[in-house]
């Protein structure tokens, strides 16, 4: 379960992407960004979807991937989250590269 706190902290970080928000889900938290998911906190860590468009942008640390949760699918685990510019790049990044809602 991840502390509230930092799941606040992660929001505000990234809030230079747009409009950024949480909710709990099973415990831990989705990520979203102008209403689209963008990745996970799971553990006190931010995961972000694999997208191949991060990778230009991903420093080395950050290009690790890892399932969020037992079951889940690799997502990139982000392990700087005190640099706003750096993690709200990455989020904005995502949601400019995922797919629009299907009507």
């Amino acid at each position: 379960m991840s502390n509230a706190d930092l799941v606040q902290y992660i929001i505000e970080q990234a809030s230079q992407a747009g409009e950024v928000r949480a909710r709990k889900m099973f415990g831990d938290y989705c990520l979203y960004c102008n209403d689209k998911p963008v990745g996970l906190i799971c553990d006190d860590y931010l995961y972000l979807k694999p997208l191949k468009q991060l990778d230009s942008v991903l420093r080395e640390d950050d290009r690790q991937m890892r399932p969020p949760y037992d079951g889940a699918k690799p997502h990139y685990a982000i392990t700087d989250v005190d640099d706003a510019d750096y993690v709200s790049l990455l989020v904005k990044t995502v949601v400019e590269n995922l797919p629009s809602k299907k009507r």
